[in-house]
């Protein structure tokens, strides 16, 4: 399996690293995410003008923070847990400007009780901003913890509701 990664300058974000395995992006991660993978797992850093993969993933996450994209094209991939998969599926569904809580996720799992477990794997999403973690709030819209930072959390959901107006990315 060829792992490389490269990184992507955004004013908005800070520099995100992204993270291609063979030919699907596998990991968006900000600066001081919560759960950076092994940096021995990220592979070699390469150039991000010559990586087909995470060029085109620059381009798409550069289009979604100009608003001029709502969805994301990228072939990706993710492992986890079955359960932190089941709850990554449910992101996915999300809609572009739409939140969701905890709890209500759980409940799409059959188990209201299951809110905390569900913040984990929320938590643990390899693919911000592609699968739409910052979505979830908490009960009454709270917004709850965000593996990149609630600043950015915020932003994303402003820029979804339409709150903002921002430069170019990519």
């Amino acid at each position: 399996m060829f792992v490389r990664h490269a990184i992507l300058e955004t004013p908005e974000l800070g520099e995100l690293t992204l993270v291609a395995a063979d030919s699907a992006l596998v990991g968006v991660y900000f600066p001081g995410h919560w759960y950076l993978p092994d940096p021995a797992k990220l592979g070699e850093r390469v150039d991000l003008a010559t990586d087909p993969v995470l060029f085109d993933a620059a381009v798409e996450l550069g289009q979604f923070l100009n608003g001029e994209r709502t969805t994301f094209d990228l072939p990706t991939a993710i492992h986890g847990s079955a359960f932190e998969e089941r709850v990554w599926a449910l992101l996915r569904e999300l809609p572009f400007g739409e939140t969701t809580t905890y709890g209500d996720l759980a409940e799409s799992l059959g188990d209201r009780n299951l809110a905390r477990k569900v913040g984990q794997a929320v938590g643990r999403n390899p693919l911000s901003i592609v699968v739409g973690c910052h979505r979830v709030v908490g009960r009454g819209g709270e917004l709850r913890g965000y593996a990149g930072g609630l600043d950015r959390k915020r932003f994303l959901l402003d820029l979804e509701a339409g709150r903002l107006r921002v430069s170019t990315a990519a």
